[in-house]
């Protein structure tokens, strides 16, 4: 990219919402296509992360999604469902219930089958959450907090805290470890944790409270002039909006519900919100600094995902085998050809941005990257 401009932030996190939404295609997705999705998310950041605190986010997302398939397997050992047949590995006692609680189970013989089954959803769960910290890593959240339309200031200032938590969080715990370090202090164990845990907590919290305060207290250069006319109008649009795409993106993901009237509700949604936008912010301006440009690259990104989304939900709705995964009786699910070519090519971001450390670009304050 010329010049090692900086991507803009919606693009990062419409490409990276896509391949979410694309490894919850399926209730009984193919493992294979999730740990490829894990494969491009992890490839494409190791490429364009830079050096700031929150480039560092993906790896605590990648722990996370490890403690979920733990606990998805734990909960199918002590409480899974014990009427699927299989190659039992073991047994536990099992507690009689009453017959209204004849769908739980508590101990009993649990099954290769029935675990391999909880660890491929406990996979999709940790895959959609390495897609979410991939965009925290890729993206300052105060530069996206500057890409949001006017009408929508006050929740993006809540936004913003939300999830500036995270990178503030692995700040804070690289900090801490190195001075418990530095006096001889243990750094593992349950005496690292229980030291660590809370000034982490604390610290991190507290630094994003902090910059939502400045940046409420500067105001970002904003007026309001809009009527109550105006202002009614725009939120009653927005939220229409919002609660549309909500219910058809349940219909995009749930490929069952809504007859195939998932994406249309989604369009009209996206539609209504852009006016309510549009009307709500027509009389609020702000003062920005420096502006974040949308051009090919932006596009390539946000269209790399795309193909990903689309290649999946083409070849969910078509039923090409291997979209689904049954390991009852045990076997290899089949690898589908279309969802794995937009899969590869939502890796495209890896060879149009430009890597932040290569390029050589200044990483700027937290507290200057909010307010410029």
């Amino acid at each position: 990219m010329p010049g090692g401009r900086s991507v803009h932030p919606l693009a990062w996190w419409g490409w990276a919402a896509c391949l979410g939404v694309a490894a919850m295609q399926t209730t009984n997705p193919n493992p294979f296509l999730l740990l490829l999705i894990a494969a491009v998310v992890s490839f494409v950041v190791a490429s364009c992360r830079g050096n700031s605190p929150w480039s560092r986010s993906l790896a605590l997302f990648v722990k996370i999604g490890l403690v979920v398939i733990v606990i998805r397997l734990a909960i199918e050992v002590l409480f899974g469902q014990r009427g699927i047949p299989g190659h039992v590995l073991f047994s536990l006692p099992r507690v009689p219930l009453p017959s209204w609680a004849a769908a739980v189970s508590i101990g009993g013989k649990v099954t290769l089958e029935s675990l391999i089954t909880a660890f491929v959803l406990g996979l999709q769960l940790a895959v959609i959450l390495v897609c979410f910290g991939a965009a925290n890593s890729l993206v300052s959240p105060y530069r996206l907090l500057r890409c949001l339309p006017s009408i929508l200031y006050e929740a993006g200032v809540a936004v913003t805290v939300a999830l500036s938590f995270t990178p503030e969080l692995v700040d804070t715990v690289s900090a801490v470890r190195h001075a418990r370090r530095l006096r001889g202090v243990p750094t593992t164990g349950v005496r690292g944790i229980r030291g660590i845990a809370v000034p982490v907590l604390e610290g991190a919290l507290d630094r994003s409270l902090q910059l939502a305060t400045s940046m409420d207290a500067r105001g970002y250069g904003r007026r309001n002039e809009s009527s109550r006319a105006a202002t009614r109008i725009a939120v009653s649009a927005t939220a229409t909006g919002l609660l549309s795409a909500a219910v058809g993106l349940y219909g995009v993901i749930d490929a069952g519900s809504l007859f195939g009237l998932g994406l249309p509700i989604v369009t009209v949604g996206v539609a209504v919100c852009a006016v309510g936008l549009t009307v709500g912010g027509r009389n609020l301006r702000r003062t920005r600094y420096r502006p974040d440009r949308w051009g090919a690259p932006e596009w390539a990104i946000l269209g790399s995902g795309a193909v990903a989304l689309a290649a999946m939900g083409i070849a969910h709705a078509l039923g090409i085998a291997g979209m689904t995964a049954s390991f009852v009786p045990l076997a290899v699910p089949a690898l589908p050809v279309l969802p794995v070519v937009g899969i590869v090519v939502a890796a495209l971001p890896a060879f149009v941005a430009p890597s932040r450390r290569a390029a050589g670009a200044p990483v700027r304050s937290d507290l200057g990257a909010a307010v410029a």
